[in-house]
């Protein structure tokens, strides 16, 4: 760890101009006396550091002695620093990462980027709702493999509870919204392992198989497709005015899309598909839309449907008017 803060001194120099042992210590997150004994070693290595004694005095780098990382354009520096520096989750490493590209960067790059690092805030937290869980213990180790190409033993748990360890080759890793996956070569093909349910990963000497042409976006998106066709293997046919498609949309995401891609319908309303596990669950779904939505098929939802409106009015029929609770369920019948 020694030569990494030695490296991020020289960056800072480099960048400062001039620093005091305490101002480095607050910045590398390190004693006062480890600071200073870490910039005279710098000296005692042959590079140019000298120190300054008494009032705005301070340790800096004769002739302004810097490093460039060539072939980076200011555009380039400024994107990857916003994008650095947004992450929710940004680590001790990232920032020690990204001080020492900053400090490489040429002087004309150096005052954008380091804006551009602090321009953007990313809360992944929703209003009313909890903050998502931390990162998976083994993530980290899971990374390793997948960098280092190594095979990996691996302790998992599945949906059943069931416990096993395997020999695995990690293609890469992926987060889908909050939810880490890895993605494996095994002795029974290509899998996909959710990595909250790891248990424990040993990481072998041997060479992990990687095969040839493997593209970790192309098959993730594979397994989307295939993941999605089983978990929506029910769909619904709706029609619903076009104003409330959006609405729409924004409740059922991907699992909608609409079925005649011509406009809509002479009395402006829309022929919408609906995805769903099962006709309950897009019955359920669909429930809270009320007469706004007209369910075409299947009849089991809107068999579904007419149950939800029973036992809505079992619980609040008695303080409503009879004719409107009649209504109410008239409206949701089957035809």
């Amino acid at each position: 760890m020694r030569a990494d803060r030695l490296v991020a001194t020289l960056l800072i120099l480099q960048r400062r101009g001039r620093v005091t042992a305490a101002e480095l210590a607050r910045e590398l997150e390190v004693s006062e006396k480890t600071a200073r004994r870490d910039l005279e070693a710098l000296g005692m290595a042959g590079l140019p550091v000298y120190s300054q004694a008494g009032r705005g005095g301070g340790w800096q780098l004769l002739g302004g002695a810097s490093t460039d990382l060539t072939g980076l354009t200011a555009d380039e520096a400024r994107n990857l620093f916003l994008a650095a520096g947004a992450s929710s989750s940004t680590t001790i490493e990232m920032r020690s990462a990204m001080r020492k590209l900053l400090g490489a960067l040429p002087a004309s790059f150096r005052d954008d980027a380091e804006v551009a690092a602090q321009a953007v805030v990313v809360d992944p937290a929703a209003w009313g709702a909890s903050a998502p869980p931390p990162p998976p213990e083994h993530l980290p180790a899971l990374q390793r493999a997948v960098i280092e190409r190594r095979r990996i033993v691996l302790g998992y748990v599945d949906r059943t509870r069931a416990v096993s360890e395997r020999f695995a080759d990690p293609l890469g890793l992926v987060s889908k919204g909050t939810v880490w996956y890895l993605v494996a070569g095994t002795d029974r093909g290509r899998r996909t392992f959710r990595v909250s349910r790891v248990r424990s990963v040993v990481l072998t000497d041997e060479r992990a198989e990687r095969p040839e042409g493997f593209d970790l976006r192309t098959a993730w998106q594979e397994i989307v497709t295939t993941v999605g066709e089983h978990r929506l293997s029910v769909r619904a046919t709706i029609r619903i005015d076009a104003s409330y498609v959006p609405a729409l949309r924004g409740q059922f995401g991907d699992d909608m899309m609409l079925a005649e891609m011509d406009g809509p319908a002479a009395d402006g309303r829309e022929l919408v598909i609906i995805g769903g596990p099962t006709t309950q669950v897009i019955a359920q779904h669909l429930a809270g839309w009320g007469g706004l939505v007209e369910v075409v098929e299947p009849p089991e939802v809107r068999a579904h449907l007419v149950r939800v409106a029973r036992e809505l009015l079992h619980t609040y029929g008695a303080s409503a008017e009879p004719e409107a609770a009649d209504v109410m369920l008239n409206a949701d019948s089957p035809a």
